[in-house]
């Protein structure tokens, strides 16, 4: 599907940093006598995806209150004033309940107006770029003026339930390999701001065009679920990293005929952060230069849905993606769903 956002701008991001930050080596010390047991060298987890560490929410804490945590600071940055915002979509894996929906738990702890429609808005990784997709479509054909798009993720109890499973189960190096991509989860929040470019001044961040593709056939290598307050996830992590870089390459090359670029066009990429062997492939794969990837997974590490606008955050408060650049946003999730969407700092 290709699609346009032109006319769009990111009035405002922001994120919301976790407290407590666990090191790989902290997760490989818990799992010492697993690692002694199958002969595994110390340094493997860090060695292998290049995370140093991770952060997590302290314990109890709802995807909601992250959620509002993030819109709150993205509100206090902002020209629009809550009472102005008429969509608020909620887009993280995580959520408080089954039901109701997490965003009316998150409209409410930011105080947002009777007026405002609430929903949530679930794809795995990829969801804040579908909630950039919906908001900005909505906006663009009048049915809204601002949209705020937000998500909160902890990964704490999928490591927890983790830890635990590796350390009471006699598991052999084989068995063990599906739940290797679950001790690279991290945790935090996003929250964006969406209204039409010409509401805004300087110094925002407009979209414009991009693409989407599915791969269904792949929507086995990556599953998780609610396992009572916990978390459980098994993912094919070989299969998963293969069948994402070739959807990611079939993407890239509907992305370059939609919007005319090539691989030298953009200053920056960023992408859905997963650790370094996913970003060497992809970037191989897609013949882009490393010089220009931007990334947060070596201290953050996966973070879900969060990981690439939070990414795209850090590049700007950073001043690494400065007026005038133009951004790659390349998004994927299990499924396997990847979009593309073109950005530039105006």
């Amino acid at each position: 599907m290709h699609f346009s956002l032109e006319g769009i701008s990111i009035e405002s991001l922001a994120y919301a940093e976790p407290p407590d930050v666990v090191t790989s080596e902290e997760i490989e010390n818990r799992l010492a006598s697993v690692y002694e047991r199958l002969k595994l060298p110390a340094g493997r987890l860090e060695l292998m995806t290049g995370i140093l560490e991770r952060r997590f929410w302290p314990a109890g804490t709802l995807p909601s209150a992250a959620s509002a945590a993030a819109g709150e600071k993205a509100l206090a940055v902002s020209d629009i004033k809550r009472d102005h915002v008429d969509v608020l979509i909620h887009c993280g894996v995580c959520r408080d309940r089954l039901e109701p929906a997490t965003a009316s738990s998150v409209h409410r702890l930011l105080g947002l107006s009777q007026s405002c429609q609430t929903f949530d808005l679930s794809n795995a990784c990829l969801g804040m770029l579908n909630g950039f997709l919906v908001a900005g479509s909505m906006i663009r054909s009048g049915m809204a003026k601002c949209a705020m798009v937000v998500s909160g993720e902890n990964g704490r109890p999928l490591l927890e339930r983790t830890i635990r499973t590796l350390l009471e189960s006699n598991l052999s190096r084989r068995e063990i390999k599906p739940y290797f991509a679950n001790l690279t989860i991290g945790a935090g929040a996003c929250a964006a701001l969406l209204c039409s470019a010409d509401m805004v001044n300087d110094g925002k961040l407009r979209l414009g065009k991009g693409v989407v593709m599915s791969d269904s056939s792949a929507s086995e290598l990556c599953q998780g679920e609610s396992a009572g307050d916990e978390l459980a996830m098994m993912t094919d992590s070989e299969a998963l990293l293969e069948a994402g870089v070739a959807l990611a390459s079939k993407t890239w090359s509907g992305f370059a005929g939609e919007t005319g670029w090539t691989t030298d066009t953009p200053d920056h990429v960023i992408c859905h952060q997963v650790g370094r062997r996913h970003q060497m492939a992809l970037f191989e794969a897609l013949d882009l230069d490393l010089s220009k990837d931007f990334s947060s997974y070596e201290t953050w590490g996966n973070v879900g849905s969060v990981s690439l606008p939070l990414t795209l955050a850090k590049a700007k408060e950073s001043g690494a993606l400065q007026t005038g650049q133009k951004a790659a946003l390349l998004g994927i999730g299990s499924g396997l769903v990847c979009m593309m969407l073109e950005t530039t700092l105006l």
